[in-house]
């Protein structure tokens, strides 16, 4: 029975170990914040870059669109210490696109950190932007980032995630498109209220999750302790029936 115990104690506190741990390593993507938007809007959203080298620092993103969903504008926020540029291609043709003619497209932006600024180990940084039309016909839009470290380091983030299925590795950056309300104003998928909405649901997910991590330390630790305490008790038992007899 005490080797029963303190073998579930273990498993307990590698669960409890193991959950606390994948709090943190599950949202360190580079991820758009919020992730939904509205089909055929324009769209306001913070591209979220974590940085994942404990040696090293991030100095530059890019983040490119797709080819064969246009996107006619891109505005940028301005961010201190960086360097943004937005980079247009000419389409093969023109093409008729919600209502307008469209002879190029915007196919990246890219932010690029000016002499001695970075994004630190154990730091992020967000930079804002919005992008406008969205199709009308997807339900997601699917973008791709690539961070680069001052160590020569280029991470891809361009490995979409299967409906239903798991996520990969190294996920693209993905906004989930909704139908609009059918009133004409589609909104921009985003806004202060929004966007403060997403971040209160990460929040809440990572708090429970390193909650559930936390609990199951506990119990892991209680485990042993018991365990640990009926080996004890045994011990002394046997000692003593020893001596009765």
């Amino acid at each position: 029975m005490p080797r029963s115990l303190a073998r579930t104690a273990a498993v307990a506190a590698a669960a409890g170990l193991t959950a606390l741990l994948g709090a943190g390593t599950a949202s360190a993507h580079v991820t758009a914040n919020p992730d939904t938007a509205t089909q055929g809007s324009s769209a306001t959203f913070a591209l979220r870059v974590p940085n994942e080298r404990p040696q090293a620092g991030t100095t530059k993103v890019t983040l490119r669109l797709p080819a064969d969903q246009p996107i006619s504008t891109v505005s940028t926020s301005p961010v201190p210490g960086w360097d943004i540029s937005v980079n247009s291609e000419k389409l093969p043709e023109p093409v008729d696109y919600q209502g307008q003619r469209l002879t190029e497209t915007v196919r990246s932006v890219t932010w690029t950190a000016t002499p001695g600024n970075r994004i630190g180990p154990d730091q992020f940084q967000e930079f804002d932007l919005r992008i406008g039309d969205l199709p009308t016909d997807a339900d997601t839009f699917v973008m791709a980032a690539e961070q680069t470290y001052d160590s020569g380091e280029v991470v891809r983030w361009d490995q979409p995630t299967p409906a239903g299925g798991q996520e990969p590795a190294k996920p693209a950056p993905t906004l989930t498109l909704t139908p609009g309300d059918g009133s004409g104003h589609h909104g921009s998928g985003s806004g202060a209220g929004q966007h403060g909405d997403a971040e209160a649901a990460s929040a809440g997910s990572d708090s429970t999750a390193r909650w559930l991590g936390g609990a199951g330390l506990v119990v892991g630790a209680l485990g042993l302790g018991l365990g640990g305490g009926a080996v004890l008790r045994s011990r002394k038992a046997g000692r003593n029936g020893t001596g009765a007899q």
